[in-house]
């Protein structure tokens, strides 16, 4: 006996035992391309006197069966292969007003090409949006949070330096987005002296270079390395003169980049320093020419400047910028309401601000214009007006300035004039007058 699979001439078509024969299978109709358009329907004549019609009997006098309506296609319709190539623009929302139309006036007839529709949709659903490639400002925070939840640094950052910490990051981040064309663009720095605005114009390479000069007046005050070297001028350190040194001794040949690599190395030391050294050094005097500030103190003014110069980075190469967390911003905001009684005195021995009323003992309560700073990072600050050794006083209230953060900051930059900041004044006019200019005054290059 043959067994299943031998040949026994039972297959020649005709020969005795035929067995049967299973076609292969064949393709769609549709595949093929159109289908053909139906017969036109048979047209019944008139056989009533009134001109009506009826359907034709059938010979052994039942009523014929009634042949279904087709309609057909509309005029100018895309073949079928044509429409069935449109299909994955049209799942990813790509196709013209005509065509999604056409697409989907085929998919109610077609029920292999609806299929493949239905899972082309499908596809694109678990396709990822595109997301913008710059970085939540926070995410570093966040990460830093997250893990020092879970395991405490054994060397933490000090609070006060953690501003810098942040606002150098971020600066960093946007350096690295920047190609070699946008480090020559021009920038404008703007700061008050006086009774009047300043502006000066450098580039991004000039910008980085003068952040990164005056870091180093934080850096040798920690004993580490100056950037300037053997070009640092003599005497009392001052930041302007620090500036002007490094952007002359500058080669015109070098790389505009060549600035990146030194202050993020420079940023990166002074942050090991102070959380290797912790609260030992919070109280060490930084030379600022003619002041100094304690290292806290200081660290907070360094981070405020190198978020205001990364703004200007970033508005003149047209890229957005964030300010700080609101903790951070609020260590800001408080550094300059600190300063702001000795930045008056100043003032006043310059000739630029009214004289004080009455002489006030250190510590004791005197006149006091009340600061209120709104929005993230704001809060309310006592000012003493007569005296940066006297106490400011809720009790002692003679006059009251309401600033939105944003606004109070640009004031401190230099960004904006003291007659357009106050949002909200009351009290006496000369007390408001003399600290608006005395927050203006705390800018400088």
């Amino acid at each position: 006996m043959n067994g299943p699979d031998e040949w026994d001439g039972r297959e020649l078509p005709g020969s005795p035992g035929e067995r049967p024969r299973i076609p292969s299978p064949r393709s769609a109709a549709e595949d093929r391309g159109p289908l053909p358009d139906a017969p036109p329907l048979p047209v019944a004549e008139p056989d009533s006197l009134d001109g009506t019609s009826r359907a034709p009997e059938a010979v052994d006098g039942t009523e014929p069966p009634v042949a279904p309506v087709i309609l057909p296609a509309p005029a100018g319709a895309p073949p079928h292969r044509i429409l069935k190539s449109l299909l994955g623009a049209w799942a990813l929302a790509a196709c013209s007003a005509e065509e999604t139309a056409a697409v989907e006036a085929h998919l109610t007839d077609c029920a292999s090409c609806a299929d493949e529709a239905l899972r082309l949709r499908e596809a694109v659903g678990l396709l990822h949006p595109a997301d913008s490639l710059d970085l939540d400002p926070l995410l570093r925070s966040r990460v830093l949070e997250g893990c020092l939840g879970r395991r405490p640094a054994r060397i933490p950052v000090p609070e006060w330096a953690t501003p810098y910490d942040a606002e150098t990051a971020k600066l960093d981040a946007l350096l690295r987005d920047m190609g070699a064309a946008e480090w020559r663009a021009p920038v404008r720095l703007r700061w008050f002296e006086g009774e009047r605005p300043v502006e000066r114009e450098t580039t991004v390479a000039g910008v980085m270079g003068h952040l990164m000069a005056v870091d180093g007046l934080v850096a040798t005050a920690l004993g580490l390395t100056d950037p300037l070297g053997t070009a640092a001028p003599p005497g009392a350190p001052d930041p302007l003169i620090r500036t002007e040194t490094f952007w002359r001794a500058a080669d015109e040949k070098q790389s505009p980049l060549a600035t990146h690599a030194p202050w993020r190395d420079q940023s990166s030391a002074l942050i090991r320093q102070v959380s290797f050294a912790g609260t030992k050094v919070a109280e060490l005097a930084v030379p600022y020419g003619d002041f100094r500030l304690p290292l806290r103190d200081s660290f907070l003014d360094r981070a405020f400047e190198c978020w205001v110069h990364a703004g200007d980075i970033a508005e003149a190469v047209d890229y957005p910028y964030e300010p700080p967390a609101a903790a951070h911003l609020h260590q800001l905001v408080d550094l300059a309401a600190r300063l702001l009684p000795s930045a008056l005195a100043d003032r006043r021995r310059a000739g630029l601000a009214t004289p004080p009323q009455r002489l006030v003992e250190a510590g004791a309560p005197g006149r006091t214009l009340h600061l209120e700073v709104e929005g993230n990072g704001g809060g309310h600050w006592y000012i003493a007006l007569d005296s940066p050794a006297a106490l400011g006083t809720p009790e002692h209230t003679v006059a009251h300035i309401a600033l939105d953060s944003a606004e109070f900051c640009q004031l401190a930059a230099g960004h904006i004039s003291p007659e357009e900041a106050a949002a909200g004044q009351h009290g006496e006019r000369d007390a408001i007058r003399d600290v608006l200019f005395a927050t203006a005054s705390l800018s400088r290059l």
